[in-house]
């Protein structure tokens, strides 16, 4: 990969953690320590600090970056790593005093997918995030690149080092956004197609290291790396399930969520995601053992916001109960009588009939099929509905006016009928004031 990093071992890593008041800037300790232990690095120390806002120049101030030194010498350790994320000016002030590589938050977890992506698109999405991150960090990161020579004809000022290098950077992320619109095409079309088959696609979400993956491979029999890491699955996996009372869905297993994911993470990953965010059904899978558990569903529920996810039918699943003290695997619902919240367990293989109950229960109520009559100025309500796969059959009138047999998900009817600019009345009964 174009800025991937040689596999140097267990390297020898001073940690730099800044307990922030409640905020923005807040990271959590524990999940940082797990980060740097994904990406194969050896902790050697731990460096922390209170401050009210960074420093501007080092971010925590010339005393810690003395303490930072101080511990680089004793363990003979070359890279720092911070639990934030850092300016450019910061990070080339911290390596100048500190005569050693540094990282921040996003570099930490660009390394991590840089390890993890296992298909072309994978490689290619991490590759976008890390040259868009090193853009503005670039100084001399091409050296290994001759200058053009001059010659007769060729005098003049030229490029210098700097400006060949973005350039060159400019082209190759030129490049890699060509290649993924070859594959989001490919993928939207292998979205509409099974649309048009009628199978529903029910996409697992969640914070890194829920247990999304061993959820997804106990119930389809398949063998997605699953693990006890943050970011084990990077690239999406899409298996067929029997539902009983339903029929087949397609359950597809998504990239972890993360506090404070970076967002050129969240822009390069656009493709992967819209699985998520084009699902009929969100499995929304949560470690219940967490102590974070609460905060670790704010985050999930951002990243969703962000990719326009947030409005799907969700059922939230709570994971790994065998960790916790006579907790029994059941399904919970809301006061409408709808499946809200099943309490399982992936690992033990515990819950799975309430989950599989739970999501023939969602989707066989937010499924619409009818007859509906059009009239020639319904042309653009019927070219949407045929976009997105949902006419089965359609007959003309002698009148000009046409009837569709449709079936589609509710959800995606209403919005249908919202981007058409039709009224639900026509076609959805609404319930009749009994006063």
């Amino acid at each position: 990969m174009f800025f991937e990093r040689p596999d140097s071992g267990n390297e020898a890593v001073v940690m730099v953690h800044v307990d922030f008041p409640e905020g923005d800037n807040r990271e959590d300790l524990d999940e940082f320590r797990e980060l740097v232990i994904s990406a194969g690095a050896d902790p050697v120390d731990l460096i922390t600090t209170r401050r009210v806002t960074p420093d501007t120049r080092t971010f925590i101030g010339k005393g810690k970056v003395e303490d930072v030194a101080a511990a680089l010498r004793l363990h003979g350790a070359e890279l720092v790593i911070f639990n934030h994320a850092l300016s450019p000016s910061q990070e080339r002030n911290l390596e100048r005093e500190l005569q050693a590589r540094v990282l921040d938050r996003t570099g930490l977890i660009l390394d991590i997918f840089a390890q993890r992506a296992r298909t072309h698109e994978g490689k290619l999405q991490v590759e976008l995030a890390q040259l868009e991150h090193q853009s503005t960090r670039l100084i001399r990161g091409w050296t290994h690149l001759e200058r053009q020579k001059g010659g007769i004809g060729m005098r003049g000022p030229g490029e210098t080092q700097l400006e060949t290098d973005r350039r060159l950077l400019r082209e190759r992320v030129k490049n890699i956004n060509a290649r993924l619109e070859k594959v989001r095409a490919q993928r939207d079309l292998n979205r509409r197609a099974r649309k048009r088959s009628e199978v529903p696609t029910v996409a697992i979400v969640g914070y890194t290291n829920a247990g999304k993956s061993t959820l997804f491979n106990a119930l389809t029999t398949s063998e997605v790396y699953a693990a006890d890491q943050l970011f084990a699955t990077l690239d999406p996996t899409l298996r067929r399930l029997q539902v009983p009372d339903l029929g087949e869905v397609v359950l597809a297993d998504t990239v972890g969520f993360i506090r404070h994911l970076p967002h050129k993470l969240v822009e390069a990953f656009r493709a992967t995601l819209q699985e998520a965010a084009e699902a009929d059904l969100l499995l929304h899978v949560i470690d219940a053992a967490s102590p974070e558990r609460d905060g670790n569903i704010r985050e999930v529920e951002k990243v969703l916001r962000e990719i326009g996810a947030d409005a799907l039918p969700q059922l939230r699943v709570y994971n790994k109960i065998d960790l916790i003290p006579a907790a029994q695997a059941r399904l919970d619902c809301n006061e409408h009588g709808d499946p809200a919240v099943v309490w399982l367990s992936a690992r033990e293989q515990q819950g799975f009939s309430g989950l599989l109950e739970g999501i023939a229960g969602l989707l066989g109520q937010e499924l619409f099929e009818a007859d509906l009559s059009l009239n020639p100025d319904d042309a653009r309500l019927r070219a949407l509905l045929y976009e997105e796969g949902a006419v089965r059959e359609e007959t003309f009138g002698d009148d000009g006016g046409m009837k569709l047999q449709v079936r589609m998900q509710l959800q995606d009817f209403r919005r249908v009928l919202a981007r058409a600019g039709v009224r639900e009345e026509r076609f959805i009964s609404v319930p009749s004031d009994p006063w």
